[in-house]
């Protein structure tokens, strides 16, 4: 039983039909990546799988319970957290207040052991934690929507855009902490990114979307030498 399963699901702005049957798997313990272009229809997917959108056909199974009809805050509670586009945090909270907000669906008792298991993950937000959020630098403030969405302790965790806006020295610090949370924490993650080089440099598989179909599906070593995936998303003729 896959840990995430996305079966045929259409999604619409408006009148506009913006994914056209997706469907996907993610095993437990994998890191699957989503590419394609702007308006490809990826976060969509990830607004859809988290309630934040709901299809119109199709389902979704979290450890094989349909989660479709959920609101996002029971999604949240069934082990499941997004870190989304442009970060969010909460900018006049200090970094320790946004991790509290983190964890508003945990037990009170249990979040000590959470700030302690976070703050294990991203020691330089311990050295913080008492800093206003907005006053710290890109790197930071994403390393700070991660690990708010890690204080929900989820099965799976989704990523949209962990590199956007950040300097290129800043994108390997990221991408370096995916894969240790990834492989310390056990945690499954579906990935959107639109430096499609780094995300198959940490992924196990990918899927390769174009205006709200899946198009192909494969290994992200195979998916970075297929010659079409290379001209069209890794900038390589």
């Amino acid at each position: 039983m896959a840990m995430l399963e996305v079966d045929n699901i259409h999604s619409y702005y408006g009148s506009i039909h913006a994914l056209k049957g997706i469907s996907l798997i993610v095993e437990k313990g994998e890191i699957v990546t989503l590419i394609g272009a702007n308006g490809a229809g990826k976060s969509t997917t990830l607004r859809t799988v988290t309630g934040l959108m709901k299809p119109t056909i199709g389902q979704i199974f979290l450890n094989g319970e349909d989660i479709t009809p959920l609101k996002p805050h029971w999604i949240v509670r069934k082990g499941m957290a997004m870190v989304p586009e442009g970060r969010r945090i909460f900018a006049r909270l200090t970094v320790a207040e946004n991790l509290d907000m983190g964890a508003f669906v945990r037990d009170k008792k249990e979040v000590p052991k959470e700030l302690d298991r976070v703050f294990s993950l991203f020691p330089r937000l311990k050295e913080r934690k008492s800093q206003v959020a907005g006053t710290l630098s890109g790197g930071e403030q994403q390393m700070l929507a991660m690990a708010r969405a890690m204080m929900t302790h989820p099965q799976v965790l989704l990523m949209d855009e962990p590199s956007m806006g950040l300097a290129p020295v800043l994108v390997e610090t990221i991408f370096e902490t995916i894969q240790f949370v990834n492989k310390q924490e056990g945690t499954t993650m579906l990935l959107v990114e639109q430096n499609a080089q780094m995300a198959l440099s940490v992924a196990n598989r990918g899927y390769v979307l174009e205006t709200g179909n899946i198009v192909l599906t494969d290994s992200a070593e195979s998916l970075r030498t297929n010659e079409s995936v290379q001209k069209a998303y890794l900038g390589i003729e």
